[in-house]
């Protein structure tokens, strides 16, 4: 069915409509994505406060309303609270105290050298300590606790550099790459809300220890996480207080435990293993949550297609006071962008390559290195474009934009593969990045 798009003004739109364009560019509104569903009079204020008439999908409406047939939700496991998985909780905004103020004081460029060893020390030390828990050892957490340490310093110099790595890096193991992938976007959010840094490492060692439960859990469940039916799910939901029973007698602080704890409660209060809901929530939970449940939509493995991180990005917003608090994802999503770091894309013209980096003004606007032309035939050379400096000063028109995020493992973007020449600098992606 094709979508039929209609002009009116923002005092006529009704809870359920789907607004696709605006009569201002998107860059210039608090909005953090392109395109969304109104979901109460609050979405509907904040138009009203910006701009005079809108545009709306009207067969978007209609399959957004009818939420009740088969098939529809399929990215998430419907939960057993069916009265609730829908509710939407309303708190107050988030009140970070004392919140830091980080700019970046480094490139990426620089910041990667670093980076590189430091991701191999991080997979080096989770495969200790799992190797331990295997055995039925009591794990020593000192080396993860430096690896933290490292990886929140990095973060706070330039958050980009591990976003790249998160993204391109390639690891066999999927529980650790998950686990090392969840901390970057979990300390790249925590860095956004102005966390401190010892609540970045509690964070991000909360992340990193959060998969050790699932070590008890059968291969054929771990395999299939995405479609498991209700007894598997059974079982697959102890993974959390497995791993908090594990790590119990670690010596580990009251916050690092109740990351791993209730990184997989929902604000809703469909999670598990408590089904806590709203602000009994953790904060550090929160942000473990939502950065754990981005990675699992866009993180590739052999039972389920991955999302693209802008569908990603979209749906999160779509979530936000049912599973996940309004404000928090709203600074997730300024913090990693629309098209996030290390996003596979394709622009207007049809040229092709990676997101290298985002700036919160120019959302929609990254800056990518290209490594196709305009018929998808690859570059000897790659080149660096900031979108929002070459599109400086031109109309409509003429603009280079993004067309759509391409699905990861796309043919013919591997970044490792050239040497970039950018406006700014000249350097050898691969030496960087690859061995």
């Amino acid at each position: 069915m094709g979508v039929r798009q209609k002009k009116i003004a923002v005092h006529d739109l009704e809870i359920g409509m789907f607004v696709s364009d605006l009569d201002r560019p998107w860059h210039q509104t608090p909005f953090p994505i392109q395109g969304f569903h109104i979901r109460s009079q609050n979405d509907v204020r904040s138009l009203v406060t910006h701009c005079k008439w809108v545009i709306i999908d009207e067969a978007e409406v209609r399959e957004a309303i009818d939420q009740s047939k088969p098939g529809k939700r399929i990215f998430r496991r419907p939960s057993k609270r069916s009265g609730h998985d829908r509710d939407s909780v309303q708190l107050p905004p988030l009140n970070i105290k004392e919140p830091v103020k980080y700019d970046s004081v480094t490139t990426m460029r620089r910041e990667l050298k670093v980076s590189k060893k430091l991701m191999i020390d991080a997979e080096a030390s989770l495969n200790q300590v799992f190797e331990a828990i295997r055995q039925h050892e009591t794990p020593d957490l000192r080396g993860v606790a430096v690896v933290t340490q490292k990886m929140v310093s990095s973060v706070v110099r330039n958050p980009d550099a591990m976003l790249w790595l998160s993204r391109t890096r390639h690891h066999d193991n999927y529980t650790y790459r998950h686990s090392l992938n969840t901390a970057v976007w979990a300390l790249v959010c925590g860095r956004q809300l102005g966390l401190n840094e010892g609540l970045l490492n509690h964070l991000g060692l909360g992340c990193l220890l959060s998969q050790v439960g699932k070590l008890d859990l059968p291969a054929r469940i771990l395999a299939n996480e995405g479609k498991l039916d209700s007894e598997d799910f059974s079982v697959y939901r102890t993974y959390v207080e497995r791993g908090v029973a594990k790590l119990a007698d670690s010596g580990l602080s009251r916050a690092v435990l109740s990351v791993v704890q209730g990184h997989r409660e929902r604000h809703n209060g469909s999670g598990f293993p408590e089904g806590v809901r709203g602000d009994r929530i953790p904060l550090l939970a929160k942000v473990a949550g939502l950065s754990e449940y981005f990675e699992t939509l866009i993180g590739p493995r052999t039972s389920a297609e991955p999302m693209t991180p802008a569908r990603a990005v979209t749906l999160l917003y779509e979530m936000r006071n049912i599973e996940f608090q309004e404000d928090l994802v709203e600074q997730f999503i300024q913090a990693i962008g629309i098209y996030p770091t290390g996003s596979l894309v394709e622009l207007n013209d049809g040229q092709r390559g990676i997101v290298v980096s985002h700036a919160p003004e120019r959302r929609l606007w990254p800056k990518v290195m290209v490594m196709t032309d305009c018929y998808h035939r690859p570059l000897k050379s790659a080149r660096i474009v900031d979108l929002a400096k070459y599109n400086e000063g031109r109309g409509a028109h003429d603009t280079l934009t993004v067309a759509e995020c391409l699905p990861h493992g796309t043919e013919g973007l591997n970044p490792e593969h050239y040497d970039v020449t950018g406006a700014e600098s000249r350097w050898n992606l691969s030496r960087i990045v690859g061995a």
